[in-house]
């Protein structure tokens, strides 16, 4: 049995869970959430308790097991608090600005680099270098940031790039240390 899948999800005051057509939506303050549920997981909703269970032991459902439930802690913590991903944009010339519902990217390519933004996320720009995503979709965070990290990952020589706030880039020596100077 699976260690998260069988713990039953006690959802915070001010969240409610459904259960219709094999799909669980999750409402709170912020919003609602859904989730398809796969075939074979069974879901019941017991006041403010959610339990998943499985009914065969196959492999792909022992996996979908404690992966449902996960993604149904995930939702009932974005409907309260919601999520974050902060980046930094490092670089002699590099700068990110929000334009509508996209965020240009100066990164040294000869265009500017565009990035849609997603219906339910929220992009703050609060100076050139710094961008920060939020939303209560956690997947939908993570992606559009990656999507944004994208753009121009950072280098190993000098440190360039688009990177995730406290993201430590290892640099590397480069050529001209490992001759030591003789010819």
């Amino acid at each position: 049995m699976s260690r998260i899948g069988k713990q039953p999800l006690v959802l915070p005051a001010g969240v409610q869970a459904s259960l219709k057509d094999a799909t669980l939506t999750i409402k709170g303050p912020k919003g609602s959430l859904n989730l398809p549920v796969e075939p074979g997981i069974t879901v019941t909703v017991n006041g403010n308790q959610v339990v998943f269970a499985r009914n065969e032991d196959t492999k792909h459902l022992r996996a979908m097991h404690g992966t449902t439930r996960a993604m149904a802690r995930n939702m009932a913590d974005g409907v309260t608090k919601g999520y974050s991903k902060s980046l930094e944009v490092v670089g002699v010339g590099y700068k990110a600005v929000l334009a509508g519902k996209r965020v240009d990217l100066s990164v040294g390519h000869a265009n500017i680099l565009s990035v849609d933004i997603p219906e339910g996320i929220t992009v703050t720009i609060p100076d050139p270098n710094h961008v920060t995503v939020t939303g209560m979709d956690k997947h939908m965070v993570g992606q559009v940031a990656a999507n944004i990290r994208a753009t121009r990952k950072p280098e190993p020589y000098k440190g360039k790039g688009v990177r995730y706030a406290g993201e430590v880039v290892r640099k590397k020596a480069g050529k001209a240390a490992t001759t030591g100077g003789k010819k």
